[in-house]
């Protein structure tokens, strides 16, 4: 799933090459991914687009005084195309959710694509006046680039829960995932299943810079980089997340996985957990 520095660039991607564009023809490949009704999606054509921006791990463009906002879901994508067929999209074939077509001033005609890999279609896409008016960016805490310590402390010790499970809580921290919260974990040292009531202050401290460390290198690496490459940038930069069975590169021990119904994550014992090996889900289950 894109996490806040996926989503960064990509607004980034899309101040760059869409912004004094004006909105040409919407494909609607999907139209279970379009949420709203009215404004229809068919108001953003012929618009100028004044810019582009993001809310946690949604990604907006801003177009004339509307806003075309999506959350990309587990396996949704942005695709940038200069040079589109003219042909509309067949519904229902393929990945494809959404095309947008644009008109720069310098005479290119260049579109991009929102698509979703998998069986499980959760793309979603939103034509609003104001960006609170998506449910899912109303409800969002502070970004987590934008909090101090003290009020990230203050966020953790507010709640009793475990650490794993607070940080990818969007309407605590937004803009965290499943993959960087791996990270975050792993660098500040911190066990998954600790819990955010005893956290040390120290603790918390080195929780703080850790995740500020890892959004900030991510952030670095990602923006300036071409929208097809983002997703191996993000792999390439990870130390634990989805490296199970592989050697911790601070300390050599094994990444472990914890699994549920529909994901996973990874730890290192050895750096993470004082060498003990926490519990699978699922194996837990077939051994009840």
């Amino acid at each position: 799933m894109p996490e806040l520095p996926e989503i960064e660039a990509l607004a980034q991607f899309l101040r760059e090459h869409a912004t004094g564009a004006v909105v040409g023809r919407i494909d609607v490949a999907a139209l279970s991914a379009v949420k709203t009704f009215e404004p229809p999606i068919t108001a953003l054509s012929g618009r100028d687009v004044t810019g582009a921006g993001r809310f946690g791990k949604f990604l907006g463009l801003e177009c004339g005084g509307l806003w075309l906002l999506t959350h990309l879901s587990r396996g949704g994508w942005l695709r940038w195309i200069d040079e589109p067929s003219p042909t509309p999209p067949k519904p229902g074939k393929g990945p494809l959710a959404l095309r947008v077509h644009f008109f720069t001033p310098a005479g290119a005609t260049p579109a991009f694509d929102l698509t979703e890999a998998g069986t499980k279609k959760r793309l979603a896409v939103y034509v609003v006046d104001d960006p609170r008016q998506v449910p899912g960016i109303a409800r969002l805490g502070p970004d987590a680039l934008a909090l101090t310590e003290a009020e990230f402390g203050a966020i953790l010790h507010g709640t009793s829960q475990r650490i794993k499970t607070a940080i990818v809580d969007q309407t605590l921290l937004a803009g965290i995932g499943n993959a960087y919260s791996d990270e975050i974990l792993h660098t500040a040292k911190v066990s998954p299943f600790a819990n955010t009531k005893t956290l040390s202050e120290a603790k918390t401290g080195e929780l703080y810079a850790a995740m500020r460390a890892v959004l900030t290198d991510a952030v670095q690496r990602s923006v300036g980089q071409d929208a097809a490459r983002l997703k191996g940038e993000k792999r390439s930069g990870m130390r634990v997340h989805a490296r199970t069975g592989e050697p911790c590169p601070v300390c050599g021990d094994t990444v472990r996985e914890v699994s549920y119904v529909d994901r996973s994550f990874q730890y290192c014992p050895t750096c993470q957990t004082g060498g003990r090996t926490l519990a699978d889900r699922r194996m837990s289950r077939l051994l009840k």
